[in-house]
């Protein structure tokens, strides 16, 4: 009896703008090294980098055939990936919205899926925490490239005995970092996507102050214009206003008062995403009892740092399946093959 692992066959994998250089490394580097031909479908955003991507792999000996881009009208493209039965596998970055399209899409063919799609992370301090490492954590996390990630902390939950000083010592924080274009060593805060994503920002912020939020920093466009954003720190936020439903994807950081770990858990877990969590505490305890309670596929405690390529990254609920990284991310590109040998001289 031998079992074995085969690679599943040609792919396709369709990724986002906002890390357009990482996000197809990631999965070209995993197909190719399950043994898979992978065909990649960039953001109509930002093609130049995907195919500055190909032409290193040209240079680096990847083959014709093996790593291939299609840019183009996404519906049409994405129709042609899913129908065809010599694709037998689709890696997808995005949003969920369109995960399940593409999901529908590919059970006429019955085409694996690897999703990564979107999230709502909490980012919980509880008042044992250290604070200043909280809150250097937080801003560092929240305002990577403008807030536009899918692991961006999304509702900041507090509990009630420190919430003022944290506040404050975000405060600060976030009102020393300069806000320009990213094309410079310093770290800054850069500009959204597009002028639909200052609307959307903008929207979520003016509905927060209607409703009774209080706006500590920002809560405007910038003063440089384009499509800058000032960052913006709102407290009093009520969980059943639209921010905290809403992936932000911009540099807004929603505070939210709790009082207890029972109460904070079922508050994060209130969302239909589940991709990460963030909990800063010293009770070793609690830890493990947020690590087995809180609906995501990651934890991460007193830090916010996730992902490196040696750890499986991915979510649960409607956040996606599959996980990219690490061996297990490999795991998703081969299928299991059981041979039996009987009656063999």
């Amino acid at each position: 009896m031998i079992v074995t692992k085969e690679p599943v066959g040609p792919v396709a994998a369709i990724t986002p703008w906002n890390f357009p250089f990482m996000m197809i490394t990631r999965k070209v580097a995993t197909a190719l090294a399950a043994g898979c031909t992978i065909l990649m479908k960039p953001a109509e955003e930002t093609p130049l980098t995907a195919y500055k991507l190909l032409e290193y792999a040209r240079r680096a000996g990847i083959p014709e055939g093996v790593f291939e881009i299609v840019t183009g009208d996404p519906v049409q493209i994405g129709n042609l990936i899913t129908d065809d039965p010599r694709i037998r596998k689709i890696s997808f970055t995005g949003s969920t919205a369109v995960g399940k399209l593409l999901a529908a899409q590919c059970a006429g063919t019955l085409k694996t899926m690897t999703m990564e799609l979107g999230g709502n992370a909490p980012f919980v301090v509880f008042d044992d925490a250290d604070l200043d490492e909280a809150a250097k954590a937080l801003v560092s996390a929240k305002l990577r490239n403008g807030g536009q990630v899918c692991i961006s902390p999304n509702r900041v939950y507090v509990q009630a005995g420190v919430h003022d000083q944290f506040v404050q010592r975000v405060k600060a924080l976030v009102e020393a970092i300069p806000v320009d274009q990213g094309q410079q060593e310093r770290f800054v805060v850069g500009p959204l996507i597009n002028r639909a994503a200052i609307d959307k920002v903008g929207q979520l912020v003016d509905d927060c102050r209607r409703r009774g939020a209080e706006v500590v920093l920002g809560g405007h466009p910038h003063v440089k214009g384009g499509l800058f954003y000032a960052p913006t720190i709102l407290v009093d936020v009520a969980d059943d206003m639209p921010i905290a439903s809403t992936e932000i994807f911009g540099p807004v950081f929603p505070i939210y008062r709790f009082s207890t770990e029972a109460e904070v858990i079922a508050r994060s877990n209130d969302t239909e995403y589940g991709l990460v969590a963030y909990a800063f505490t010293r009770d070793l305890g609690r830890a493990f009892r947020l690590s087995r309670d809180l609906e995501a596929g990651m934890v991460i405690m007193n830090s916010g740092s996730v992902g490196t390529a040696s750890v499986p990254f991915g979510g649960v609920k409607q956040s996606g399946y599959g996980r990219e990284g690490s061996h297990y991310g490999i795991e998703e590109y081969v299928h299991v093959k059981y041979t039996l040998m009987s009656g063999l001289a």
